[in-house]
């Protein structure tokens, strides 16, 4: 027999069966990169994948509930709940009674998703809105009793929480977050459509011009949309408590607005004007504008909600005459000026 012929015909088996291995390996690197990319909750492409719903990893409930209260364009209203503010007649009562009486807020309820940081308050939460999702941490139960302003407990609260808004624009949701003691009295979506920015707050002082970083912000209230400059700013953000360990995220948020990478990154900062949305350091002159009330105590919420009230049921010669806020000017920034 020729050698070359023999040599030919003993590789043969050799070869092919290196290529088989080498097919196997390509087939299933491919079916695991198809794996990854459909759990991904990064994966821009995930919203439409019927395998979404199927995924139980960590966001799988999250998911779920978000999916459920977002209106068409992803956007959820978020707020957080605690046993204290839960229990019957407290501020969570007198907030949804807001949405309830305001104009053209009642709906707005369908999109609500309450944020439970302790089982009491997410017990109470299913009595009363539809969407609440259980956040539990090792703190849940001093959480549900309040922790003390600026203490180490009550500024991991925030920055907690500041983490979570992030994962909600990971997985492609904008949101308004709001605070529970925020009484709701108009729809507030239509002054965020007609507006292109990234990230909208409240103000404590509004000097006028809703893009000038000098305006001292109230993060009680804010709509943000999910892209990658507010994911990145958000990264930013929560980092940047290594930075000012001793600060809560919005004194933070004044140190970094006007850090260089906040520019670099293209995020669009608009502050809202107080006309519209306003608190008990600049109270709305103007009950035909007013979207929102931020208010502390709950005697003051109260206080707001009769005054709306009184506003609402008045005839049409009262309505002409100036409507003021019952609640005394309390701001905790008076030093401002």
């Amino acid at each position: 027999m020729n050698p070359s012929s023999s040599s030919s015909t003993t590789t043969r088996p050799c070869n092919f069966a290196i290529l088989r291995k080498i097919a196997v390996l390509i087939s299933t690197l491919g079916i695991a990169f198809l794996i990854l990319s459909f759990s991904s909750p990064f994966n821009r492409f995930n919203r439409f994948s019927p395998l979404d719903e199927q995924v139980h990893d960590e966001y799988y409930e999250l998911r779920k509930l978000l999916k459920a209260a977002s209106t068409k364009e992803k956007t959820v209203i978020l707020t957080y709940l605690n046993e204290a503010w839960a229990a019957p007649n407290s501020i969570f009562d007198i907030f949804l009674e807001s949405f309830r009486i305001g104009n053209n807020t009642a709906y707005l309820l369908n999109h609500l998703l309450v944020i439970a940081v302790d089982d009491d308050a997410y017990t109470r939460c299913q009595t009363l809105v539809s969407h609440c999702y259980l956040l539990k941490t090792n703190e849940s139960s001093a959480i549900a009793h309040q922790a003390n302003f600026m203490t180490p407990l009550y500024l991991d609260i925030l920055w907690r929480r500041l983490a979570f808004l992030q994962t909600i624009l990971t997985l492609e949701y904008n949101f308004i977050i709001t605070d529970t003691d925020v009484v709701w009295f108009r729809d507030p979506f239509p002054h965020f459509i007609t507006d292109d920015s990234d990230f909208q707050t409240s103000c404590d002082r509004f000097n006028g011009d809703q893009y000038d970083l000098n305006n001292f912000p109230n993060m009680g209230f804010l709509f943000v949309r999910s892209n990658n400059r507010t994911i990145k700013f958000y990264d930013f953000w929560v980092s940047s408590r290594h930075s000012y360990p001793h600060l809560h995220e919005q004194d933070a948020f004044n140190r970094i607005k006007h850090d260089p990478v906040v520019a670099l990154l293209g995020l669009k900062v608009r502050f809202m004007n107080t006309d519209y949305f306003s608190g008990f350091c600049s109270p709305s002159r103007d009950f035909n504008k007013v979207c929102t009330m931020h208010y502390s105590k709950i005697a003051d919420l109260k206080t707001a909600l009769e005054d709306w009230k009184t506003f609402i049921s008045a005839n049409q010669s009262e309505l002409s005459q100036p409507f003021n806020w019952s609640v005394p000017n309390k701001c905790l920034y008076s030093f401002l000026g």
